[in-house]
């Protein structure tokens, strides 16, 4: 007697017949596939009636719509939040929850989320500890990266000469219980990061020193770039632990020295500054006009945007003596409202007195 398996009798059904066996085959052949990128948090320190959230992850790898229809907490003291509607198949999604803090001691609380992609319960945990002498360095330590607190995410290095080697730093703590080893993570060949102490005790503080090699940077102007900033070797990159750094190298004009200066171009602006208020358009638009009081041309060889959410028109980029252009900047709130750093157009020109003009953005 021949073996019949699944696959052979598939083969041989017809579309009515393969209807029927499908609804006999075992739940887990036909349901999503539930995966959780992170399913525990340490969320580290906290103090008594301090509240202390933990988001994580997950996505439905399955081709039908994940519902959750359940959530379980062990206790009354855990808030969680979830999608309510259904979730497509292939989509990320996040649960959060959030510990009131109201006990002193280690917590360890766990959520298990029941949905239609299989009859056994998911389960996130969420861990730390409730102080009553706790620090909070919310203050001089705003971001959260992991169980550091750092005092910035950007790092901005300008007004850089050919050679130059300035130096940035992240001062950090460890708001966790247990020793960390922070690092920074894909970082391109003209910057370096040295971690001061190697290691960072719990409660301790430290810094990340970031150096710029600007031999190494290949364009004059404005380079950017995305670095992480790890815990400890071997994290996984995500949003969270993002630093972006920027650099502007500017131009070499040391051609116009002495009488030939006097002969340079000179930029003059309307302004250096533009004030934008959206009211109730989602895009709005400022003009700023550059003239030319020198005596030869005045070049503007590069116009980069240091953040997302602005475009820029140069209506000529090469100005006669006398000659004129409109810088028009166009702001869209939805985008600015993402960025953390502040809006800015960046101007590289052959003015010897003006190499670079940085023109910032107001928009409220």
């Amino acid at each position: 007697m021949k073996n019949w398996t699944i696959t052979h009798i598939l083969k041989q059904c017809s579309a009515g017949c393969l209807t029927m066996l499908l609804a006999f085959l075992p739940a887990d052949a036909k349901a999503q596939r539930l995966t959780i990128v992170k399913g525990e948090v340490d969320c580290g320190k906290t103090g008594y009636e301090v509240p202390v959230t933990a988001t994580f992850e997950l996505k439905n790898k399955g081709g039908r719509k994940l519902f959750i229809h359940k959530v379980h907490t062990d206790c009354g003291c855990t808030d969680v939040k979830y999608p309510t509607n259904g979730i497509d198949g292939g989509d990320n999604f996040t649960v959060t929850l959030t510990y009131d803090a109201r006990q002193l001691g280690h917590f360890n609380k766990t959520v298990g989320l029941y949905t239609n992609a299989s009859d056994e319960p998911v389960y996130l945990r969420m861990k730390g500890v409730v102080l009553a002498d706790y620090v909070d360095y919310s203050k001089s330590y705003p971001y959260t990266v992991g169980n550091l607190c750092v005092d910035r995410l950007d790092l901005e290095f300008e007004n850089v000469n050919k050679g130059e080697h300035p130096t940035q730093e992240i001062r950090m703590v460890n708001n966790g219980t247990t020793v960390l080893s922070p690092n920074m993570m894909h970082l391109p060949n003209y910057l370096s990061a040295v971690m001061q102490p190697e290691n960072l005790a719990p409660g301790k503080t430290g810094k990340m020193v970031v150096t710029l090699l600007s031999e190494k940077l290949r364009d004059y102007g404005l380079t950017q770039t995305s670095l992480h900033l790890a815990n400890n070797p071997g994290d996984k990159v995500s949003a969270d632990n993002e630093v972006t750094a920027s650099a502007v190298l500017l131009p070499d004009l040391s051609s116009y020295q002495g009488m030939q200066k006097q002969s340079a171009p000179h930029m003059e602006l309307t302004a250096e500054q533009l004030d934008i208020v959206f009211g109730k358009k989602t895009k709005k638009k400022g003009d700023i006009t550059i003239t030319n009081t020198g005596r030869t041309d005045l070049k503007i060889s590069s116009l980069q945007l240091f953040t997302a959410g602005l475009r820029v028109e140069l209506s000529k980029s090469v100005l006669p003596p006398g000659g004129t252009a409109k810088l028009r900047v166009t702001a869209v709130r939805d985008e600015l409202a993402k960025v953390r750093t502040k809006p800015r157009v960046l101007m590289i020109t052959n003015d010897p007195d003006k190499p670079h003009v940085t023109i910032t953005v107001n928009a409220k």
